[in-house]
């Protein structure tokens, strides 16, 4: 079973990749701590200092919108964020949390309920978020993007498939 268990961080609608990262450290910042800690700073500055690990990020519709830097899903990520729940994504978003590993999934009864600070738990496996305020379901994964979420992320995913293919695409 592959089960998130964390507290929520609720935001808005249109929250793009600006605010979850700020584009001033774009070309700066290369180290997975350095970029954690500018996660959300310009949208929640106490997010980065106060996130724990297996937290869920829970945001509106359009999540992640604006520029295709990959830093609005990795500074996350990094920051150990186990998913993001919306009610809708930015396309680019979408893709980059997937190739980093970072369950995206969305679920608008989920966003409605929940709020800041509650704990809740995701199963990936039976696509269920589990709360106080009742029990969610969301689409569930297809299998290569269920795959690539266990691995870590797509460069994880493929390595590991070439290997165990030996070699085959």
């Amino acid at each position: 079973m592959t089960l998130i268990r964390g507290r929520v961080w609720k935001y808005g609608d249109d929250v793009n990749t600006d605010v979850i990262f700020p584009g001033k450290y774009t070309y700066t910042l290369t180290e997975p701590l350095e970029i954690a800690r500018h996660a959300l700073e310009d949208l929640d500055p106490a997010f980065a200092q106060n996130v724990r690990p297996g937290d869920v990020v829970i945001g509106g519709r359009n999540w992640g919108c604006g520029s295709s830097r990959e830093q609005g899903a990795t500074c996350l990520k990094y920051a150990g964020v186990g998913a993001v729940i919306a009610r809708s994504f930015a396309r680019i978003f979408y893709r980059n949390a997937l190739n980093n590993g970072l369950p995206a999934l969305t679920c608008a009864a989920a966003v409605d309920a929940l709020q800041h600070g509650d704990e809740i738990a995701i199963d990936l496996d039976a696509h269920v978020i589990h709360s106080a305020a009742g029990d969610f379901e969301f689409p569930p994964l297809s299998p290569s993007v269920h795959g690539i979420v266990a691995a870590g992320g797509l460069i994880p995913y493929l390595k590991a498939h070439l290997a165990t293919d030996g070699g085959a695409a």
